[in-house]
């Protein structure tokens, strides 16, 4: 055999088994990616009921949505909101609220509003806080976070929308007072977003993919 047919030869086996593993890794990431998208789903359902009221909604919340641009919550991108209804009728909605200004970073939100207006639930779902201090804003860390369930802009009223050390009623962190007060801004802005907007992010069409 010559060196040119053994060449080719070696070339074909080569390819074949380029062509076979190529195979291999696309169908491995294509089931990755369903797995992580599946997970990614599970994780946002688990975050979304946790911030709305327990079976008061019938329908699908994580895809009844809409998109916009919020310039009174300082966002840089469209705002997500999240529509819970029953039989139709709205019951709550869940905003995804930055708040730009925490200690190590932008802390990440879900804020759950009633369509009374009152507060469902608050949760953070990322923030890059100092450990030991700013991080008591997690659920899993303390339950500072729960204290805003059921408030609204009356309740207490805006001169209080603030920590204690500035007269306001929600605590603060012992050497981590940026924190809470960035999380309290961003939660109070989203009350008056939905104050101002309550019939928009109610209205069934949405207004941008």
């Amino acid at each position: 055999m010559s060196t040119l047919t053994q060449m080719t030869r070696s070339g074909l086996v080569l390819a074949a088994f380029a062509a076979i593993a190529a195979t291999l890794l696309a169908s491995t990431y294509a089931l990755t990616a369903d797995r992580i998208r599946a997970a990614e789903q599970q994780r946002l359902l688990r975050q979304l009921e946790a911030v709305l009221p327990a079976g008061a909604y019938d329908n699908d919340v994580a895809s009844d949505i809409i998109r916009r641009p919020i310039a009174e919550l300082r966002a840089d991108a469209p705002v997500t909101i999240y529509r819970a209804r029953r039989g139709g009728t709205p019951v709550a909605a869940v905003l995804t609220v930055t708040a730009p200004d925490g200690y190590g970073g932008p802390i990440e939100l879900l804020v759950g509003i009633g369509a009374d207006g009152r507060l469902t639930g608050v949760r953070v779902t990322a923030h890059q806080e100092t450990p030991g201090l700013g991080d008591k804003i997690e659920i899993d860390r303390s339950d500072w976070i729960r204290a805003f369930t059921g408030r609204s802009l009356t309740d207490p009223p805006p001169p209080r929308w603030a920590v204690r050390k500035d007269g306001g009623v929600f605590d603060q962190f012992t050497g981590a007072t940026i924190t809470p007060r960035a999380v309290i801004k961003a939660v109070r802005q989203a009350l008056e977003y939905f104050e101002h907007h309550r019939a928009d992010i109610f209205a069934t069409a949405d207004a941008m993919p």
